[in-house]
């Protein structure tokens, strides 16, 4: 009893000692809030009103999906009513109920072998497909049938839609007919349905709908028959008033049916044996698919600014596939704005709410991106020379990670789409095999932003000029970084070359040499000098030097170099191979000089790729200056010779040589690439 005892209190002491550290350690971590972006931040403001449910990916799918379209279409060309299905099927039982359906109906529905055949090649090869339909068909019947009823068009022509497009709002045939109803583009324009880059009303289920029903009434004012009024849908009424005739004036659809173009002799028994399918489901055993979303489980909102579906479904949490289903007519995925006609954005009515309730910091979101954009002829003002006393222009791209919660509908390609990453790096960076991703998942997303930030140069002592510093191209040379040892050991009194002020120029969009020179009243060889410009070429957004440097000599003392790092930024699809040799360095230098474990390194980040000597000029050198550019201006005409060694590059040769560029070395020696062959002869003209 005591040996338990004993445990037992052991036991205790330990949990509390354990239990008590633990707290320690929690309470030492510091929690930081992820920085929100301008996004998160007008969503958090939303006020969030629970009301309908979101529409289910699946049924989204069916909606868009055109297999159903394609299938239909080809059943209806392709129909022969005259051939026989083996199918099991009463066709006693098909008698009666024709003639009860005849009995509701204002078409001539009568039992014959060509709708029976129809009937079970549909049951037999079609089924799966209307237990589908029949799902879809709740959210577009309800627009059916009350656009026919405001004409007095009988209700079951909203069967027609299932036979033009398999209720598929974005079907489009081979001869070009578009929409629900299937309208040619003549047609479309005929019946006042708006067709322009942005928007095409043909795809507009309300529209459309009503377009149909106004044609559907006139031509029965025409033919006095529905069944005729069909026929005439399919292939105009030219083709049933040449059919009349050709029959000797008779006027059932099934008299003059051989008479009719071949689509068209199947188009009405396709519509007749529909109806039946749709009248006669249960007791056919089809079981409709469920309608996750009613017609009015949703409503429609004018929209008071141009906006994308992307900015609506970033701001409402809402798939940009769903806006497509329930807006098809916006053919470019954009909500346009007109200042004479209005236009209206359908969602879920719980999404709807979300939208009336924050409309203004939707539409502030939406002109903030469009004040972001590039406008054209647009004119940035220039840093003058004196800016440049001041502070430094530098364009940082900086590595940036988010993170998004997969939502409901989601797939990988259209997450890395908004991102505008690949799949494959979207897999790697979250170790993802396969091509799914679980719902609620959060996924880690590598992107990059380009921060342009102004730097303020540090003053030098007596108010002395500045020190050149240059960058080329992408490489950004850091300062010269002297180690204590060095100083120690080199104790000879030193004077840094100094230079007046540089005046630089960022080039906008339309400059050219020309025009740059005559802004700052200089000479376009001036310009090409001062910079090392082969040509008159010039890329968008290079600062270019556009005043003379005039070196200032100080105290007399002793020439010595010091070394300076080159550094580089690590772009997508570099690895440490490629930049060694780019740079003509080791692996070894790059991992010593960067302090690397192994070979894997980080887009965007820094590294240290080169190290070159600087020279510092005392006055003596200073005094020679002229007398040095003479005999360098001699020697450039005595062409020298440089055979290439393995792992040189033409960074590194030109760094061999002062005063030679990269572009220098392959205007002299008729070089395009970059590549270059151990033993390779290269001219050097200076």
């Amino acid at each position: 009893m005591s040996i338990k005892k004993a445990a037992l209190s052991f036991f205790l002491i330990l949990s509390i000692h354990s239990f008590s550290q633990k707290f320690v350690e929690n309470k030492g971590i510091e929690r930081t809030e992820p920085k929100t972006s301008y996004l998160d931040s007008i969503k958090k403001t939303f006020v969030k009103d629970k009301m309908a449910s979101c529409v289910d990916s699946l049924w989204m799918k069916e909606l868009a999906n055109l297999d159903l379209y394609n299938d239909i279409s080809d059943d209806v060309k392709n129909i022969n009513i005259d051939e026989k299905v083996d199918y099991e099927m009463s066709t006693e039982v098909l008698k009666k109920r024709l003639k009860a359906m005849d009995a509701k109906s204002p078409f001539n529905i009568e039992y014959n072998e060509g709708l029976e055949n129809i009937i079970k090649s549909f049951l037999k090869n079609r089924k799966k497909s209307f237990e589908r339909l029949m799902a879809i068909s709740e959210y577009y019947f309800p627009i059916f049938e009350e656009a026919f009823a405001k004409q007095n068009v009988p209700l079951e022509i909203k069967y027609l839609a299932i036979v033009e497009s398999a209720l598929n709002p974005k079907a489009v045939s081979r001869m070009g007919a578009t929409g629900l109803w299937q309208f040619m583009y003549q047609t479309g324009k005929q019946y006042n349905l708006k067709i322009d880059s942005y928007i095409d009303e043909r795809s507009d289920p309300l529209k459309a709908s009503e377009a149909a029903a106004q044609y559907m009434a006139n031509m029965y004012a025409i033919f006095g028959d529905w069944d005729l009024v069909l026929a005439s849908y399919n292939s105009g009424p030219g083709n049933v008033a040449k059919a009349i005739r050709r029959s000797g004036g008779q006027q059932n659809y099934w008299n003059i049916r051989k008479n009719l173009p071949q689509e068209t002799q199947g188009y009405v028994p396709a519509f007749l044996a529909t109806m039946y399918i749709y009248e006669y489901h249960k007791e056919l055993g089809i079981r409709p698919d469920r309608a996750i979303i009613k017609h009015f489980a949703t409503d429609t909102i004018m929209i008071k600014k141009q906006m994308s579906f992307a900015q609506i479904s970033d701001l409402l949490d809402i798939p940009v596939t769903q806006l497509q289903v329930l807006n098809p007519s916006y053919k470019l995925n954009v909500v346009p704005f007109y200042e004479d006609q209005s236009h209206f954005l359908r969602l879920p009515k719980d999404k709807i709410a979300i939208f009336a309730s924050n409309e203004d910091k939707i539409y502030a979101y939406a002109q903030r991106e469009v004040d972001g954009r590039e406008r054209p002829f647009q004119t940035t003002k220039a840093i003058v020379a004196t800016d440049t006393l001041n502070y430094n222009q530098q364009q940082v791209r900086l590595p940036k990670t988010k993170y998004y919660k997969v939502r409901r509908g989601d797939n990988l390609s259209e997450i890395a789409s908004k991102y505008d990453v690949t799949v494959a790096d979207l897999k790697k960076w979250n170790r993802i095999r396969g091509n799914t991703v679980a719902r609620g998942k959060s996924l880690k997303i590598h992107t990059s932003e380009t921060v342009v930030r102004m730097v303020k140069k540090e003053p030098l002592k007596n108010n002395s000029p500045l020190e050149i510093k240059t960058d080329k191209q992408q490489i950004a040379v850091s300062g010269a970084k002297t180690d204590n040892e060095e100083k120690t050991k080199k104790s000879i009194k030193t004077d840094v070359l100094l230079v007046a002020p540089i005046a630089n120029y960022v080039v906008q969009k339309g400059d050219n040499l020309s025009a740059i020179a005559k802004k700052h009243n200089i000479s376009v060889a001036e310009i090409k000098e001062w910079n090392h410009l082969a040509d008159n070429a010039i890329q968008l957004g290079t600062s270019l030097q556009v005043a003379k440097n005039e070196a200032v000599a100080k105290e007399e003392s002793t020439p010595t170099t010091t070394l300076e790092n080159v550094e580089y930024i690590v772009k997508k699809g570099d690895n440490l191979g490629n930049i060694a040799k780019k740079f003509g360095t080791s692996l070894d230098d790059l991992k010593l000089w960067n302090n690397l474990q192994d070979i894997n390194i980080a887009l965007g980040s820094t590294l240290i790729v080169a190290k070159s000597e600087v020279a510092i000029v005392d006055k003596t050198m200073a005094n020679t200056f002229k007398k040095k550019e003479r005999l360098t201006s001699v020697s450039k005409k005595e062409a020298l010779s440089y055979y290439v060694k393995k792992g040189d590059s033409l960074y590194s040769i030109a760094k061999k040589y002062p005063g030679v560029t990269i572009s220098d070395i392959k205007k002299w020696n008729g070089i395009s690439g970059e590549d270059l062959k151990p033993g390779m002869k290269l001219k050097i003209n200076g």
